[in-house]
Parts: structure tokens; C-alpha cells; sequence
């Protein structure tokens, strides 16, 4: 069978700190060769002329829910994956606490076969940690998955790992990246209790913060980085939500250097404690959308690189769901369609580089996890790519919504930019608005 080249024309290429002119030609799944000007020796070269509008590499998501097996009425692999295509996200890690939860090898590798038959991104899960599954932890192979997700706040089922002992053990044992969701359960608890006793069940939203507070928050994290300091682990933190945190991590080396990191995500960035009284539990997310204050801290401490990713943690429940008061209502909410854009967005601001984009949604992921040739534009790497126009308004709405849940906390959002193409392994995977149905999507696989 022919090898199928296409040749993208006209292109202004956001990579590696550099907005440059040029062309990029792809040979079968890979990037063939990228100049000023390229021109097609055959006739059977597929011609795509984006018009001077930008290219970047596909993102790379580091946490997302996908919510199977177990959970598939709220959404599932290929649903949200094809909500990603179009959100420019091209490969995606997912989070273990499914149902069952991704703690045997066993479900890890029931959730790979899915994936390989419905993706159409590129994939790779997280294996869970417990207080009782260390075993299973050293039966993981650190070339076939991403890393080991720990939950060191409540979490679904058994998935809290809480005891000390088990935590320096897990910590001493392995050599994959541990990721991990850092909330103070005790203080969480006693938070709750004390608004329960107060309001009943139906705590006012704008509660969540407190709650769910940045002292939950700082003395979590605090005690995972003392401890990965400690024992040498390699440890990323998900999530954070406070500025008072980002005071624990450090710009001093390069990433490939580091031996802690950290993530924020897409709606810590976009909303704060205001945005409870109009979205209620839409933005309810653990950790919580804090304040004003924070989210500008986050922001500093992200383009000075103390926060090395940018990510969603996507994790869709069913509007009804999201509908309860709050003790009712999960936390959580539909984020990959429309994070890229977000974030160009937050570039008409003047908040950030269309560069800096790039290094933090697709490079940085990259380099964190050691994907093999993902995350850049560059001959050799495998075609994941980007095209967007800056410069073409469209508004959020229940049309054009593509999760299963059928809802975002973007809804009646105007944003100034849309993706026009998205290319998976060189194959066309979304254009001019809509889906192609082709699952183009391949495992990840991992330079370690």
C-alpha cells in the first residue's frame, strides 16, 4: 500500500520558541521535513494551504477522566477523545479511577485494548496506587504507561492512599513519575462538618473554596514534595489551585533536570471565587477555583516556570448530576474541546506567548513524561499537528458541544479563535469543524 503524503503550505509554525513561515511535508504517520518552501514532486501529494494561519504541535494532556470501563454514562474513551481531536489535544494520559479502578495490571491493560480499538488520539493511562497494592505497583512495566497516579485527598473508593507507611514505601519503590492529587483529607473533613453544621446539606457554593481550602491544599503538597525529597522519588504535582503553593517549586533547572514538577489546569487559570454566584456547581472542581489572587499567582508562577504543564483534568459528569446541592454534587467538568482555544484566548489578552502555548501544553508535557516523539514539530516526530486561526469568532453552545455529558462550563463563552485542522499520526483527523471519523489515534510510547 502507497505511502500517503500530504504537504501542509503557508503555515506559521509555533515550535520551540520561534514563530516561523513555512511548509511541513508528512510521510505516512511522520513528519518528513519542515523549510521556508516545499515543494510537491508528485502528483499524489494531498496539498493543504492553511493560509499563513498557525501551526502547533498536537497537545498532550497529561490527566484526564475518560471514564471507562465503569462510568460510561457520563462519557467514555472514544466520545471524549474525539472532543480532544477537535480541541487540538492529539494525545491524552487518563486517570486510574475508573470502575473497576486501573490498580491490577490486569484492568490496565482492559483499558489499553479499549483504547486501541475506539481512540482517536493517542493514549496512555496512569496505573492507581492504594494502601494495599504496592505489588501490583512493581508488576508495572515504566516503558508501557505514563506513570503512577496516587490520591493523597478523597478520592473514588479505596483510591485515598493515606497511610504514611505504605506513601515512603510506594515512594522508595518506584522509578515511574508519580503524579499526585494533594488535598489534606483531615482538614477537608472538618471544613465539611463545620459548614454541614451550619447551613445542612445545601452549603452555598461559594463555600467550596473554604472548604476545600489552600491550607488542605499547601499542607498536602508540602508533605509529598518532603517526602519525594526524602526517598528521591520523581513527583509531579497535579492540579494546583493557590498561590501560596507554588512558592514549593523551583525554576532553577531545566525540566528534564527536575525531580519535582508541577501542572495547573485550564479552569484555575480562567476563573476564581467570583465565578460561583453565576456558574455554581459548574466550576465545582477538587481542588477548588480559589481566588482572584491565586489564580494571578498561578499565572506568574507559570510563565516563570515554577508550574511546568499546562493540562485540563477533564472529567465529565452528567448535567443532572452537576444539577445537586452541594453535598450532592461531584466535582469535575468537561474541559478538552475547548483548552487549547481557552488559552489562545488568554494570548489576545496579552497574558501569554503563543510560544509559551506550545511549550506548556505540548513540549514540557512531553519532555515530563519522556514521550517518544510527540510534543514538537520536527522531522522523525510523528505528524501530531495543530492549525489554528486566531482570528475567527465562535461562540460555545450545545450544538457544537462534543462530550457525551452534553454541557461546558464554557457555554455562551465567545472565543476569538478556532481550530481548523488536527492531524493524528499524519492522518487528517478534523477539519474545518468537523470530526473525521477515522481513529488514528496509537499508544504513547516512552523514552525510559
Amino acid at each position: 500500500m502507497k505511502t500517503k503524503t500530504t504537504l501542509i503550505k503557508n503555515a506559521r509554525i509555533v515550535n520551540e520558541g520561534k514563530i516561523t513561515e513555512g511548509d511541513i511535508l508528512i510521510e505516512g504517520d511522520i513528519i518528513k521535513e519542515v523549510a521556508d518552501s516545499i515543494s510537491a514532486k508528485s502528483a499524489d501529494v494531498v496539498k493543504i494551504d492553511v493560509e499563513g494561519n498557525y501551526v502547533f504541535p498536537g497537545a498532550i494532556d497529561d490527566q484526564v477522566h475518560f471514564r471507562e470501563p465503569g462510568l460510561t454514562h457520563k462519557a467514555n474513551i472514544e466520545t471524549e477523545s474525539r472532543a480532544a481531536i477537535a480541541g487540538g489535544i492529539t494525545s491524552f494520559i487518563e486517570m486510574p479511577n475508573t470502575n473497576p479502578q486501573t490498580t491490577t495490571v490486569e484492568a490496565l491493560e482492559h483499558k489499553f485494548d479499549i483504547a486501541s480499538k475506539t481512540s482517536y488520539a493517542n493514549y496512555s493511562f496512569m496505573f492507581g496506587g492504594t494502601n494495599d497494592n504496592l505489588d501490583e505497583i512493581l508488576k508495572v512495566d515504566p516503558k508501557s504507561v505514563a506513570g503512577l497516579k496516587l490520591f493523597l485527598g478523597s478520592s473514588t473508593g479505596n483510591m485515598l492512599v493515606d497511610n504514611p507507611k505504605v506513601l515512603e514505601k510506594i515512594f522508595s519503590s518506584t522509578k515511574m513519575v508519580i503524579s499526585v492529587h494533594c488535598e489534606d483529607e483531615a482538614t477537608i473533613r472538618k471544613n465539611l462538618q463545620e459548614h454541614i453544621d451550619q447551613y445542612g446539606e445545601d452549603i452555598p457554593m461559594s463555600k467550596h473554596p473554604i472548604i476545600r481550602s489552600e491550607e488542605a491544599c499547601y499542607l498536602s503538597s508540602s508533605k509529598a514534595i518532603e517526602l519525594a525529597k526524602k526517598t528521591g522519588a520523581r513527583l509531579h504535582v497535579f492540579h494546583l489551585s493557590t498561590g501560596k503553593e507554588t512558592s514549593l517549586f523551583s525554576n532553577k533547572i531545566p525540566l528534564k533536570d527536575k525531580k519535582i514538577t508541577a501542572e495547573v489546569c485550564i479552569h484555575h487559570l480562567w476563573f476564581s471565587d467570583e465565578d460561583y454566584d453565576k456558574k455554581g456547581t459548574l466550576i465545582k472542581w477538587n481542588p477548588a477555583v480559589k481566588t482572584a489572587k491565586d489564580r494571578d499567582q498561578l499565572w506568574k508562577a507559570l510563565l516563570d516556570d515554577r508550574i511546568d504543564v499546562i493540562a485540563t483534568d477533564h472529567a465529565p459528569h452528567t448535567f443532572e448530576e452537576k444539577s445537586g446541592i452541594y453535598t450532592k454534587a461531584p466535582s469535575g467538568g468537561p474541559l478538552v474541546q475547548h483548552a487549547f482555544v481557552a488559552m489562545i484566548e488568554m494570548f489576545h489578552k496579552g497574558k501569554i506567548s503563543l510560544e509559551k502555548i506550545a511549550e506548556k501544553m505540548c513540549h514540557n508535557p512531553s519532555i515530563l513524561f519522556e514521550v517518544e516523539n510527540r510534543g514538537y514539530i520536527r522531522p522523525g516526530y510523528f505528524a501530531d499537528l495543530v492549525v489554528i486561526n486566531i482570528n475567527n469568532p465562535w461562540s460555545v453552545n450545545k450544538q457544537n458541544i462534543l462530550y457525551k455529558c452534553g454541557w461546558s462550563p464554557f457555554e455562551g463563552t465567545t472565543f476569538k479563535s478556532r481550530i481548523t485542522h488536527t492531524f493524528v499520526n499524519g492522518t487528517l483527523a478534523y477539519n474545518n469543524f468537523k470530526v473525521i471519523d477515522v481513529k488514528a489515534g496509537k499508544r504513547l510510547t516512552f523514552n525510559r
